[in-house]
């Protein structure tokens, strides 16, 4: 299940200050905020004042909150006009991350589980995710960096993302084992093209009538059935 995205994002009126440049982006940045506000109000916050500092998303213990859009930079690694990280890449903040505690832990693993879906809806890897400390040398993100734990942080959104990867992989396994028919589709053609008799098809999906199946209809198959190929023609094409 896909982590839902809460927008506030930035009036247009003030991309020049915020978020000047189009941008094609290639890294993604985590950052620890140096306060304990909520996603809500650090979003409000930015797109409110009138400092360029600026960052796609805010993340907290309960929501994830867009103020940028992510075709647009966003003000936020200091390594200058020009720099990669600004110019380049998404930035993530994690909340409450001046106190620590039991907020601040929530927030952190929302932003793990968030970044390793940003990565996986871009087809990344764990090498597109850096540290603010990266571009500019700040100490950033702070409280993961006092704590030591950067590589574990890393390692868990990377177990994340294997773990999105290979549900998929079982999800298309598993969607193997059945067939939606498709216009010109047969019973004898699906049964031929995947290697099952039409008997067996029939019995598995309780089809009186070999030669009425519809457009759409799902087909079950035997585990032991191999999908050589799509379908194929019959002396019952369906119309």
């Amino acid at each position: 299940m896909s982590i839902p995205v809460k927008k506030n994002l930035v009036s247009e009126a003030k991309y020049a200050l915020k978020c000047p440049n189009a941008m094609s982006a290639e890294y993604i940045t985590i950052h620890n905020t140096a306060n304990d506000a909520s996603a809500a109000n650090e979003i409000s916050y930015m797109i409110g004042n009138t400092s360029s500092t600026s960052f796609h998303f805010a993340v907290d213990d309960k929501e994830v909150i867009q103020g940028l859009p992510l075709n647009r930079n966003a003000w936020h690694t200091g390594d200058g006009t020009n720099g990669p990280g600004n110019r380049k890449s998404i930035g993530v903040e994690i909340c409450y991350s001046k106190s620590g505690g039991p907020k601040y832990e929530a927030a952190e693993a929302l932003a793990i589980s968030f970044v390793a879906q940003l990565l996986k809806e871009r087809g990344w890897g764990i090498d597109r995710v850096r540290k603010h400390q990266d571009w500019s040398g700040k100490y950033c993100p702070h409280r993961i960096l006092s704590e030591g734990r950067w590589d574990q942080v890393k390692a868990a959104i990377e177990k994340e993302l294997n773990g999105s990867v290979s549900a998929k992989k079982a999800a298309v396994s598993s969607s193997a084992s059945e067939y939606h028919v498709k216009k010109g589709d047969t019973l004898s053609g699906i049964a031929a093209s995947h290697g099952a008799s039409v008997k067996t098809l029939q019995s598995i999906n309780h089809i009186t009538d070999p030669n009425h199946i519809k457009i759409g209809q799902v087909i079950k198959l035997p585990q032991t059935a191999s999908a050589s190929k799509s379908h194929a023609a019959s002396s019952y094409p369906l119309p």
